[in-house]
């Protein structure tokens, strides 16, 4: 069963004129129901969540705007997306640590898998037209995907020790160095959208290839798991 949810958290988009804006209002202190509604029928939960909060999205709180992500208010705070990414984790890992009529649940963080984007942005020009993945020994980690990588560890580990007293177990599937060494696993150019002819995309991965080592590495941590 796959759920979508952009941000975990309860989220409406801006609507400007009519038409949909590519912004939300995100209520980090308000879960998003169309998941956490399920949890009473399942035994194992694979998060994967990230680039969404990388739009200009509005921060509330106790229904009060507490900043905003990649805006320019007069009297709001700007935030980047960690914030809210960290918000967002803890918001959806307490809910599981916090429900009574859910069985003991194995959840999986998958962390921060980076875009890959170069000579320029997605709407200007940028690509990923490498052909070969590059060595350990030349990533660049002084970049923000790191930051998030280890805020998604960090809540890991704070759910992981309050579930502790209702049996939930929490692992990450660590996927952002190894996702970092493969810039030539991006659909690029050739993902078939109609709607975005011109365009890369530089975010998602290809099959067979990265994706292939995902379901290893999770395969492995289930296994573990289970025996």
């Amino acid at each position: 069963m796959v759920i979508w949810s952009q941000f975990l958290v309860a989220a409406t988009e801006r609507v400007i004129n009519g038409s949909a804006s590519g912004s939300y209002d995100l209520h980090l202190d308000k879960i998003d129901r169309n998941w956490s509604e399920k949890l009473t029928s399942i035994d194992y939960a694979i998060f994967s969540d990230g680039h969404w909060f990388f739009r200009h999205n509005y921060l509330y709180e106790g229904g009060n705007l507490i900043g905003c992500v990649f805006c320019d208010m007069p009297n709001v705070t700007a935030l980047g997306p960690g914030p809210a990414i960290r918000r967002a984790f803890l918001a959806a890992f307490e809910e599981i640590n916090n429900c009574k009529n859910c069985r003991k649940l194995f959840s999986v963080l998958r962390t921060f898998s980076p875009s890959q984007f170069e000579n320029g942005a997605w709407n200007a020009g940028g690509g990923c037209n490498r052909t070969r993945p590059i060595q350990k020994e030349d990533l660049n980690k002084d970049v923000p995907d790191w930051d998030y990588r280890r805020i998604q560890v960090e809540e890991v580990e704070i759910a992981r020790t309050a579930g502790e007293e209702c049996a939930n177990v929490f692992e990450i599937l660590d996927v952002t160095e190894i996702m970092t060494m493969r810039p030539d696993g991006h659909p690029g150019i050739h993902w078939g959208n109609q709607w975005m002819k011109g365009y890369s995309d530089c975010i998602h991965w290809c099959l067979p290839g990265p994706i292939d080592t995902w379901n290893e590495l999770l395969l492995e941590i289930i296994t573990r798991y289970v025996s």
